[in-house]
């Protein structure tokens, strides 16, 4: 296929190649796209895959597409749920409600990743960007400071890109990381899972309306989600290697769902198979390289948190680079990424990993403990609240600091105290001098404050008690730059 004047030509040179138009790929890109940073998106695939495993989206994710203008957008294509149920099959041992969330976004957005990237996509065009579909990576070569990568395109030439930086969003079985040689150790369980999103007859109260429920059985776990349009997302153990029927499904919710006759699968919109794999990448970055996304990090889908964790490295990710190719801070500022976002995603897989094995307790006599330990849970002062705060990934942050009751740098802001400047850096003052944008610094009065507070662009506190005015905070931006590891 020859470039037309509506598909321009791959480029030969860039600032930065992103290699993957997944939700991290595209949130990356137009992160990069509204800071002015130069970069090229390719994706392998003619267009956004359907049948992808993530159906919601939590606070603190949405929390970032704000600040790079997506995420009312998303709220209208997708159904606000409440929360997080854990049941038994006849009634609820543990409710995990957002209601009282310190956030904007006190919910969790059910929305399947398909309407996700299908927006980010919309957005990122909008912004002048796009995405060069039917694009291969292969591999690259040294190319100092940078990479020459080769690329196959869609006609079957192959072509050479040179780029200060590369990005892999490419997923589970990245080629970019392949290329890197980064080692992706952890487990690679046996389990097939089904995933299909289904209608079921209008008539049965059983399937949960508003709140993604996981269903714990003798049987093992089945996960129910609410999505927008009156589907339902299912996701359980597969009885077979082909994508499943909606007899197997409604087997599936027979054998594990709400104990109830009158739930009839009327439609499989879509379904697919996967493994579940649990694994970290040795290294978040070598060099020019780095890897956001299911290519650094891959998981079970218990808790709704994988996507969302890759719209989060995107996060971390694209001021830095802004920051290092405009000379506001030096390379090293991009070491701090792997140092930040490693260990939050090892520590994902640690929580996802546990939580799926005492999901799915076969025995009956342990299945039954665990049962009365949840509910007995959901009684204790302060379990549903961190378990609601954990899920809605709202206690992530770069800090060892233990709470002392002072602002902690490396520890996330919410939007309700400080309100996001796009991916401006944020001096929030008690004074209402000065406020407005000063270049890359947005300045915001906010009422009440003990001490000035200076805000990242992807919402983690960089500095407090820092100079009122704007000119002394940019002269002394660099000294709060968090240019040494954090873990």
């Amino acid at each position: 296929m020859a470039p037309s004047s509506i598909t321009p030509a791959l480029p030969t040179t860039t600032d930065v190649l992103i290699v993957g138009a997944g939700p991290a790929g595209l949130a990356l890109a137009a992160s990069l796209r509204q800071l002015g940073v130069d970069h090229v998106l390719i994706d392998r695939y003619d267009e956004v895959q359907p049948g992808s495993k993530a159906a919601a989206i939590q606070p603190r994710a949405l929390e970032y597409l704000d600040r790079i203008g997506v995420a009312d957008r998303l709220i209208q294509a997708g159904d606000r749920g409440r929360g997080f149920r854990l049941h038994d099959r006849t009634q609820t041992l543990l409710s995990a409600s957002y209601d009282n969330l310190d956030t904007p976004y006190p919910f969790v957005l059910l929305i399947s990743q398909q309407t996700t990237e299908t927006h980010l996509l919309a957005h990122l065009e909008e912004l002048g960007g796009m995405a060069h579909r039917g694009h291969k990576f292969l591999g690259y070569t040294p190319d100092f400071p940078g990479v020459a990568a080769t690329i196959a395109g869609p006609d079957g030439v192959l072509r050479s890109i040179s780029a200060r930086y590369l990005v892999g969003c490419d997923g589970v079985h990245s080629a970019v990381r392949t290329a890197t040689g980064i080692g992706f150790p952890g487990n690679a369980p046996e389990q097939l899972f089904a995933i299909a999103d289904i209608r079921v007859n209008s008539a049965s109260g059983a399937v949960p309306k508003e709140d993604t429920t996981f269903f714990l059985s003798a049987a093992g776990m089945l996960l129910v989600s609410p999505l927008a349009g009156g589907l339902h997302r299912i996701v359980g153990p597969a009885q077979s290697p082909a994508a499943p029927t909606a007899a197997e499904v409604g087997r599936l919710l027979t054998e594990r769902g709400p104990r109830s006759d009158d739930i009839e699968v009327t439609e499989v919109v879509s379904a697919s198979n996967y493994r579940i794999q649990e694994r970290v990448a040795e290294r978040f970055s070598e060099g020019p390289v780095f890897l956001a996304g299911d290519a650094a990090h891959t998981h079970s889908p218990a808790g709704g948190q994988g996507m969302n964790t890759g719209i989060q490295d995107a996060g971390n990710l694209a001021w830095k680079l802004h920051a290092v190719l405009t000379g506001l801070a030096p390379v090293a500022l991009l070491d701090t990424y792997h140092d930040e976002r490693h260990p939050i995603a090892a520590g994902l897989v640690a929580f996802t990993s546990q939580f799926a094995k005492l999901a799915n307790l076969r025995d009956p006599a342990e299945g039954e403990l665990r049962n009365r330990v949840f509910a007995a849970a959901a009684t204790a002062p302060g379990v549903t609240e961190w378990i609601t705060t954990k899920l809605a990934q709202l206690d992530l942050g770069y800090t060892s600091e233990p709470d002392r009751g002072l602002p902690r740098v490396g520890a996330r802001v919410s939007p309700n105290a400080v309100p996001a400047t796009g991916l401006h850096w944020t001096l929030a003052l008690d004074q209402p001098d000065h406020t407005g944008e000063h270049g890359v610094l947005a300045v915001r009065h906010v009422p009440g404050l003990e001490s000035p507070l200076l805000v990242r662009p992807d919402g983690y506190l960089a500095a407090y008690g820092v100079a009122s005015e704007p000119e002394k905070v940019l002269d002394q931006l660099s000294s709060h730059l968090p240019m040494n590891p954090t873990r």
